[in-house]
């Protein structure tokens, strides 16, 4: 069938290249895309070297090489360092650090940031999560031991989206539900949401996918350079990863993003969930575009969901 193409909101890398090792290889990475149906794409640097973070914003700017073709950057997404310890999953503890404002100094959607991942339980993460909303940013509230509280006040400091539902985060619980809980009996919160069949149990899913409808629920793959390589090692910021059997795990076993396409996914949530592929393509096409702002694509894929 034929539907609109894909916008893939958190990927690492593909093709065996790794955005936050190799951030000047962006519009590599860019080009391999369109083979899994993704024509736009928020290109994920993780807590890293900050040289990793300006090598990624200098080549943005510099644009596409000559005869380039490829999926559009929307801008760049920073998934740390400005994360909970405990809820760092795969990021390299050494490289956290906590908010401030001279940290985020030059991050704007005019500068190329579009997106950043911050744990706003942490002290000064309020005032920064208030700062990139008024330069533009998209805040999500991941990696976090934040409390229900916190994640109320990070929504009344402009947070709009959940990086992950479900992952780097703690369980829903009846009298404190956390970010899990905020994002689905409330509304005010998008949800990124990694349908791979090995980030969450299909009950979960499930459950995400009542509370949250097409509207709020985004898909995103949370794909690395493991995209498109066989089983073997390979390379997360600089970690050295595992991919087997459809994962990408460091040498302990923690998931440290996904080997799916965006298309992959989808399958996955149609399969799971019992929805409409109309639904489904929403949360890969007009859910990541209304979250950022930007009008529909006008191209289009053929698929087979």
């Amino acid at each position: 069938m034929i539907v609109s193409g894909l916008v893939d909101a958190q990927v690492n890398g593909a093709a065996g290249i790794d955005l936050t090792a190799e951030p000047t290889r962006l519009w590599e990475v860019a080009s391999a895309l369109p083979a899994y149906g993704v024509v736009a794409f928020v290109p994920t640097v993780i807590t890293s070297d900050p040289e990793a973070r300006a090598a990624a914003l200098a080549t943005l700017a510099a644009g596409p090489p000559s005869g380039w073709e490829g999926a559009e950057p929307l801008g760049l997404h920073f998934e740390g360092p400005m994360i909970a310890p405990a809820r760092k999953g795969a990021h390299p503890e050494h490289w956290l650090r906590p908010p401030s404002l001279d940290l985020v100094d030059g991050w704007s959607r005019e500068n190329g940031v579009v997106m950043a991942t911050i744990a706003p339980e942490l002290p000064g993460a309020l005032e920064v999560i208030e700062t990139l909303v008024s330069r533009g940013v998209v805040v999500s509230v991941g990696h976090t031991a934040a409390s229900t509280a916190d994640v109320a006040a990070a929504v009344e400091a402009g947070a709009r989206l959940v990086t992950h539902l479900g992952n780097a985060m703690p369980p829903m619980l009846p009298r404190d539900p956390g970010p899990v809980g905020t994002a689905l009996g409330g509304s005010d919160l998008v949800a990124g949401v990694i349908v791979d069949g090995h980030h969450l149990d299909p009950h979960f899913v499930r459950a995400a996918w009542r509370a949250l409808g097409p509207s709020r629920f985004l898909s995103v793959s949370d794909t690395t350079a493991a995209l498109g390589l066989p089983d073997g090692p390979t390379r997360l910021g600089d970690q050295d990863v595992v991919v087997s059997a459809g994962t990408v795990r460091l040498h302990d076993g923690t998931l440290a993003g996904s080997a799916a396409s965006l298309l992959d996914c989808l399958r996955v949530l149609i399969a799971q969930t019992g929805c409409s592929v109309e639904d489904a393509v929403a949360t890969a096409t007009t859910v990541p575009l209304t979250l950022l702002g930007l009008p529909p694509r006008e191209e289009t894929i053929e698929v087979d969901l």
